[in-house]
């Protein structure tokens, strides 16, 4: 094609240039003989005395004939360089039917229960906004600087024209402008241009005149308007007068005043020179300059303008990233997720969605005033824990004498994987991190500049602490709040999924199954140690070393006696546990163990807060949700979750009851009393306590009427702990995070009611079985006949639970082979 355009070109030269050559008399078959002619200065200075001796009135004739044959081929290549461009030769045009549905890259978007924009996906940082939300400043500022005749032309303007053909095509200046009207601007915006070699201006220029002739036949002025306020590039990533509004002076275009309006028009010009955050005089000086062409075309009063002008630049500058704003953890786990189903979903034009261009609306169920709640308890505790902990190690690293702990963290890192994955050796890449760079390096008391190592870098991260935190409506299973770490730009890892062993959280699930066994909460366990030959001689301690006296389930429970917890474990068998906790949301690998009654499997706090809500839910598992509805840019809903799924018993409605009266000795009686004199919490609250071997883990999850919140603490390694039981239990890390969430949101007037809420109460049937104390020194003297009736009725019991159970399960067996055989 460009081979037949420069032929064209050259036939077009010729017969343009042969009768001028006829005229001056010039040996034109020179200009094309192989050999050079002999064109001397002496030549063309006859051949200029020639065009010096003109006549018009002898030569008009042949002048006339060449004027109206240049004229004649200019048409005639101007036409055909037009349909070249038009036919989509010179790189293809979009049609009318692509214009008018046409959809600029525009960021997904994630909201609240109850409305609030937590954050954005997006490759270009644009919010799309209609033209009535948009302040009418703005829109005249724009007209009066850019495009004064835009209400009266078609795309063109034909007075600019001329100043376009003369800058920016003849004489190559692409920097000259003036000419391009907002609907030519626009169709520049949608369609960027392309490079074409020396027909770059020419072939851009026509392309952009042609594609604003079709959008001025599809849409009206104002939605052209809105289309180009959309996609207006403002400066780096940032797209589009809402966007920027929000950027510069924190709030919506809607809102924008005149002043504010005519720094964001002014911009355009040039994105980066008037910038008003890196050069306010500059802008300030182009504010003026819109608020001026305002008065001129009408659009502003003269006072009100030297009013404005006179105004100092102010400025309510935020930018955010995916770091930044509320519920970060939660949004990376979102993108995780969306970006896989975006791609499995199908639209119109069969394209799947595009999680970061295709403008989604995504709705969660995460309440903003409890998410708001929680990051400010996390950064509240975790900051004067911290110091505790640093207190605590101070001049000494937490790992001790451990050669190898650095070098094993060193190679988790990405950086590490990435110099591997180059092949680099591992001498090259420790020299690598031994080499000091200039950081940013996070602290409690804000953010940093320093010179450090990676290594030394790597080792300052290993001794903080982080949390994680969720927050479940029990009767829903709607995540509320969810904090994953402490700080979303230094701590990546989400602590809301990871699995950290849970320690004594798991007891409640213990004693559960138990209650499901037929044992009766009133039961009275000795606090003593034991050992278990059966299962290489285990014997359990508690983490006191206190022994003696007896302990009913809930004061068993309450103060979290390990020796207590193995025996109901025993009682009730492992696999009957580990099936219960199935039943209840766990679905990481359960260690088939007795210490699983201590808790040493390793589960994630999502799971761990599901299982405490079956018991508040009458024992019906629920499943996590998180996202209630996903529409597409026009509305259209594309996913939604409907709370018809049939519920799944795990626990009988009696023994969850039951459970709730136990764990609220915890409370009332055991590790977590500080919640009622520390805190002042009024309303019922059931829940547990955990610590982990070695106090690396501390937990507390904890159950009030309507939600269900967990709370875990620890560092990145298990081996960077306090060194004593006071300091590192969950009482002690975990529990004052949980109990400053609650307190905020009990005192939040939006939630009224839940500072005195209660559980309902127990039946006077189960009042009648949990009636008893929770401790007692010595149990009553019993004679050989009573301790003999004893051991026969617990295993005769036991006989009669198993048989029931493995007749049931026959039953069923013998009903799904009968449709079966029906099915046949």
């Amino acid at each position: 094609m460009k081979r037949a355009l420069l032929k064209l070109i050259r036939l077009i030269v010729i017969g343009i240039l042969e009768p001028l050559a006829r005229f001056m008399k010039v040996e034109w078959s020179a200009f094309f003989r192989s050999q050079k002619p002999k064109l001397t200065i002496a030549y063309w200075k006859q051949k200029w005395a020639r065009l010096s001796t003109f006549n018009w009135r002898r030569d008009r004739r042949s002048m006339l004939r060449i004027a109206y044959r240049t004229g004649l081929y200019l048409v005639l290549l101007f036409t055909f360089f037009y349909l070249l461009v038009y036919m989509g030769a010179m790189g293809a045009m979009p049609s009318r039917n692509e214009l008018k549905s046409v959809q600029n890259n525009t960021a997904s978007e994630v909201y609240s229960a109850d409305g609030v924009l937590l954050g954005r996906y997006y490759i270009q940082d644009r919010t799309n906004v209609k033209y009535t939300d948009i302040a009418p400043a703005a829109i005249h500022a724009l007209i009066a600087t850019e495009d004064a005749r835009f209400y009266e032309h078609a795309g063109v303007d034909v007075r600019s024209l001329g100043r376009v053909i003369v800058k920016s095509i003849l004489m190559q200046d692409q920097s000259a402008g003036g000419g391009s009207t907002l609907s030519q601007q626009l169709a520049k915006n949608l369609y960027p241009r392309k490079n074409y070699w020396f027909w770059d201006m020419p072939v851009n220029k026509l392309r952009e005149i042609i594609i604003a002739r079709k959008l001025e036949g599809i849409y009206s002025k104002e939605e052209l308007l809105e289309l180009y306020l959309n996609t207006v590039p403002m400066g780096g990533n940032l797209y589009g007068i809402e966007r920027a509004s929000s950027r510069f002076f924190n709030k919506s275009a809607a809102d924008l005043k005149t002043e504010e309006a005519a720094v964001l028009i002014g911009m355009l010009k040039a994105t980066t020179t008037y910038n008003p955050r890196l050069n306010p005089e500059k802008s300030k000086i182009r504010r003026n300059v819109v608020l001026s062409q305002m008065v001129k075309y009408g659009y502003l009063e003269a006072d009100k303008a030297e009013e404005l002008k006179k105004k100092p630049l102010k400025l309510d500058y935020k930018v955010t990233n995916h770091n930044d704003g509320m519920a970060p953890y939660f949004r990376e786990q979102l993108r995780l997720e969306l970006v896989d189903w975006a791609a499995s979903k199908k639209k119109k034009n069969g394209e799947p969605y595009n999680l970061y261009t295709d403008g989604l609306k995504i709705y969660t169920t995460i309440d903003a005033g409890m998410q708001a709640h929680a990051e400010k308890a996390v950064r509240n505790k975790m900051a004067a824990l911290q110091r505790t902990f640093d207190a605590h190690w101070k001049g000494r690293n937490p790992w001790g004498r451990d050669a190898n702990f650095l070098q094993e963290a060193m190679r988790r890192t990405d950086r590490y994987k990435k110099a591997k994955a180059n092949g680099k050796t591992d001498a090259e890449i420790i020299e690598a991190f031994r080499e000091e760079r200039p950081m940013s390096v996070f602290s409690w008391q804000g953010t940093s500049q320093r010179n450090m190592s990676p290594m030394d870098s790597l080792a300052y991260y290993q001794k903080f602490l982080n949390a994680g935190l969720l927050s479940m409506d029990p009767y829903t299973g709607e995540i509320k709040a969810w904090v994953g770490g402490i700080n979303h730009h230094v701590f990546k890892y989400d602590h809301v999924r990871s699995k950290r062993q849970v320690g004594s959280t798991f007891k409640p699930i213990v004693y559960a199954a138990a209650l499901e066994r037929g044992v009766a909460p009133c039961t009275w366990f000795p606090n003593e140690r034991i050992t278990y030959p059966e299962y290489d001689d285990w014997s359990p301690r508690n983490a006191s070393e206190q022994y003696g006296g007896e302990y009913t389930m809930r004061g068993g429970l309450a103060h979290s006696v390990n020796t207590v917890s193995a025996q109901v474990m025993m009682k009730t068998g492992v696999n009957k546990v580990v099936d219960l906790a199935e039943r209840m949301g766990i679905q990481s690998e359960i260690p088939q163990v007795p210490a699983l009654a201590l808790g040493v499997a390793d589960l994630s706090l999502l799971e761990m807060v599901n299982a405490y809500a079956t018991i508040a839910n009458q024992g019906y598992r629920v499943e996590p949700v998180y996202i209630s509805k996903i529409t597409d840019r026009s509305g259209k809903v594309l996913r939604e979750h409907r709370n018809d799924s049939h519920l799944k018993r795990a626990i009988s409605k009696s023994n969850a009851a039951i459970m709730l009266h136990l764990m609220q000795g915890v409370v009332e009686e055991g590790s977590a009393a500080k919640l009622r004199t520390q805190f002042g919490l009024q309303m019922d609250i059931a829940g547990k306590t955990g610590t982990t071997q070695d106090h690396a883990d501390g937990w507390f999850i904890g159950i009030t009427p309507n939600l269900v919140t967990g709370v875990w603490v620890g560092a990145e390694s298990p081996k960077v702990r306090f060194r004593t039981l006071a300091l590192g239990q969950g009482s002690n890390t975990a529990l004052p995070i949980w109990g400053d969430f609650t307190k905020r949101v009990a005192v939040d007037p939006a939630y009224v009611g839940y500072y005195k809420s209660q559980f309902p109460e127990l039946s006077p049937y189960l009042q009648t079985l949990v009636d008893c104390a929770s401790f007692r020194e010595e149990p009553p003297h019993k004679g050989f006949f009573d301790r003999l009736f004893d051991n026969v009725g617990e295993k005769v019991k036991d006989t009669f639970k198993d048989w029931k159970e493995e007749r049931k399960k026959r039953r069923e067996e013998r009903k799904r082979e009968r449709k079966e055989r029906r099915g046949e």
